[in-house]
């Protein structure tokens, strides 16, 4: 169907008419340089031939100006009302960018990468899943900063992600500041559940915040937060005098992750290669499942350009018609 933007707009139509009464045209005053007994028919035969001249221009200028009027209200075309699914929940995903995250102990299609690139790999299909959640990006090293605000575009919010790399935010890691960043953005938003969800292999090494203080921070926002310690439990390296063990995950603080998800009521999870890694956040989408709030939207398309270019031509006929004469 047909929407006018600004239907108000159609009070301007007798603008001209309006004018035409207000301020009518001055006649200018014409003396006969030779006078003969016959001016009269003159007279008529040019009366007449102005007045046929002058009739069609006034005629296209007056479609001209309808056309321009309507142009102005912008005509829309409206299409079909289609669904969306909207949960109302903000969740944000904060992922450690710190030097250890190079490490590379986990497989992708039987290919060894670092840890990542495996984040990478699985956060992002867990986004393109949160259909109907608004969605950001904190990401975080020696400083946490905010990648992606709060937006229901999740491909950009996957694109930036992607893009991330080891060492942008700094060689340490400052959870507690990434925590803080979140409750910032989070604590304050109207949604009827927030979610933070925390990736990092390591402990808290920097920031102006101790982990258990921001997340008791959370908990005052009810703001519940997921953290998942990411990193294999053993490693062969090799080295001059062989093959050896070694635990790569030797610096990951346990103790301080649990105490953060249980404090703010999420859970703490361990994912040792890339299949717990997504099994984890197959259980988080169990945990935060997406809710069927139905909205629906209609597209627009704009049609203003259609009588504003019909409305120019006619114009252009006038101004022509002018000219030649």
């Amino acid at each position: 169907m047909i929407h006018f933007e600004w239907p108000w707009l159609l009070a301007a139509l007798p603008l001209p008419l309006l004018i035409r009464w207000l301020a009518p045209a001055c006649r200018p005053i014409e003396q006969s340089a030779l006078k003969v007994p016959f001016l009269d028919d003159f007279i008529d035969v040019e009366t007449r031939t102005v007045s046929q001249h002058q009739q069609w221009p006034l005629l296209l200028a007056a479609i001209a100006w309808f056309l321009l009027v309507i142009a102005s209200t912008r005509p829309q075309w409206l299409g079909e009302p289609i669904e969306q699914a909207v949960s109302g929940r903000d969740l944000m995903l904060a992922v450690d960018l710190s030097g250890s995250m190079e490490a590379q102990d986990f497989k992708i299609n039987d290919q060894v990468v670092d840890r990542l690139t495996a984040a990478k790999w699985v956060a992002g299909k867990f986004i393109d899943r949160r259909v109907g959640d608004r969605i950001g990006l904190i990401l975080f090293g020696t400083q946490a900063y905010l990648q992606t605000p709060l937006t229901f575009d999740r491909l950009t919010v996957i694109t930036l992600l992607n893009e991330s790399a080891l060492g942008l935010a700094g060689e340490n890691t400052a959870i507690g500041d990434a925590i803080g960043l979140a409750v910032k953005r989070l604590g304050d938003q109207p949604a009827n559940s927030r979610v933070l969800i925390l990736m990092t292999d390591g402990a808290n090494t920097a920031g102006e915040i101790s982990p258990l203080k921001a997340a008791e921070l959370a908990a005052a926002k009810h703001l519940k937060i997921y953290t998942i310690g990411i990193g294999a439990d053993e490693m062969i390296v090799r080295s001059f005098f062989g093959k050896r063990k070694v635990n790569p995950s030797a610096d990951l603080d346990e103790d301080t992750l649990v105490k953060i998800a249980e404090s703010t009521g999420g859970h703490y999870y361990r994912a040792r290669n890339a299949e717990e890694l997504e099994n984890i956040y197959m259980r988080l989408d169990e945990l935060e499942p997406i809710e069927k709030d139905k909205q629906y939207f209609r597209p627009r398309s704009e049609l203003f350009y259609w009588p504003l270019s019909a409305a120019l031509c006619l114009i252009g006929l006038v101004c022509l018609q002018r000219v030649h004469l």
